[in-house]
C-alpha cells in the first residue's frame, strides 16, 4: 500500500508539474493608465474596438478620437488642416483628469506629436504605431516622398480638385491589412472613405522644449506596406528613438492583432 501511494503521489507531482509549466506564472498585466487612440488615414475609431476591448479588460480608461472627414463625420475636406485634427485630439486629453498615454497610428503620429508640442504636460508617453514620426518642419507628404518601397503611392488616385485621395480599390487589401481576415478585410472595405489631402502637406513645428521632453517609444509594424520598416527605422533614428518594439504584423496590427497590441501598449505604459 505504501509503495502504491507513493506511486500515485508521484504520478500527480508528475502531472501537476507538466500542467504548470505550461500554464503561464502571471496573469495579463493591469493598468490604471488612460489610454488616447487616434486612427491614421483611410480609417476611422471602428478600427480600434478590439483593441479597446482588450485595454479595458485590462483596467484602463480608453478614450477613441474620430478625425474631422472620418467615419460618420461629415466635415468638407477643404476646411481641413493638421491643426484642426490637433485641435480635436487636443480636446479628447484636456476633458481627461491626469496624464494619458497617447497612441497615433500612421498620420496620426503627425497629430500627436503637433498635440505633444502643445500640450506637453498632459502627456505621459507617446506611442506611435507603424506611424509617421516627423522632425522640424517635416511634413506627411514630405517623410512619405523618400519612402520608395512603399506601395501606397503609386495606388493613390488624387480628386480633381486635389482635396481628397483615393486608393486603387483593388490595393487597398494588400496595402493595408493583408494579414487580417477575410471578415476584418470587408470591414475595411466597407468602412473605406477617400481621404482629406491638405493635412498631408501641413509642415509641423516641433521644440526640443515641448515636443522633445515627452517620452517616447515607437511600435515597428515589420510587414507593413505603407511605411517601410526602412522609412520606420530612419524616422526612430533622426529622433533618437531608444524605446522600440515590433509587431510581426501589416500596417494595421490593430486589426490583425488586437490583443497582442493591446499587450504590448500596457507594457509599454508601465
Amino acid at each position: 500500500m505504501k509503495t502504491t501511494a507513493l506511486s500515485v503521489l508521484l504520478l500527480i507531482s508528475v502531472v501537476f508539474g507538466s500542467w504548470a509549466a505550461k500554464t503561464p506564472k502571471h496573469s495579463k498585466e493591469k493598468t490604471n493608465k488612460t489610454f488616447v487612440l487616434v486612427h491614421g488615414a483611410w480609417m476611422a475609431p471602428y478600427a480600434w474596438e478590439n483593441v479597446t476591448k482588450s485595454l479595458k479588460k485590462a483596467g484602463a480608461k480608453v478614450i477613441v478620437v474620430e478625425l474631422p472627414g472620418h467615419g460618420s463625420d461629415t466635415t468638407a475636406p477643404q476646411t481641413l488642416s493638421l491643426d484642426v485634427y490637433k485641435s480635436k485630439v487636443a480636446d479628447a486629453i484636456n476633458s481627461t483628469d491626469g496624464k494619458v498615454i497617447l497612441v497615433g497610428h500612421s498620420l496620426a503620429g503627425m497629430i500627436i506629436s503637433a498635440v505633444a508640442e502643445s500640450y506637453p504636460d498632459k502627456i505621459e508617453k507617446l506611442i506611435y504605431v507603424g506611424a509617421y514620426l516627423p522632425t522640424n518642419g517635416q511634413s506627411l507628404l514630405a517623410i512619405a516622398s523618400t519612402d520608395a518601397k512603399s506601395l501606397l503611392g503609386p495606388s493613390l488616385i488624387p480628386s480633381a480638385d486635389k482635396l481628397t485621395l483615393d486608393v486603387k480599390h483593388e490595393n487597398i487589401i494588400n496595402i493595408f491589412c493583408a494579414d487580417s481576415s477575410p471578415a476584418v478585410q470587408a470591414l475595411v472595405l466597407k468602412n473605406y472613405k477617400v481621404e482629406p489631402a491638405i493635412p498631408f502637406t501641413n509642415p509641423i513645428t516641433l521644440t526640443s522644449s515641448n515636443f522633445g521632453k515627452v517620452d517616447k517609444a515607437y511600435i515597428h509594424t515589420l510587414q507593413d506596406h505603407v511605411i517601410s520598416i526602412d522609412v520606420q527605422n530612419q524616422m526612430v533614428i533622426a529622433n533618437g528613438l531608444k524605446e522600440v518594439y515590433s509587431l510581426d504584423s501589416s500596417h494595421t496590427p490593430f486589426l490583425s492583432m488586437p490583443d497582442k497590441l493591446a499587450n504590448l501598449l500596457v507594457k509599454i505604459a508601465k
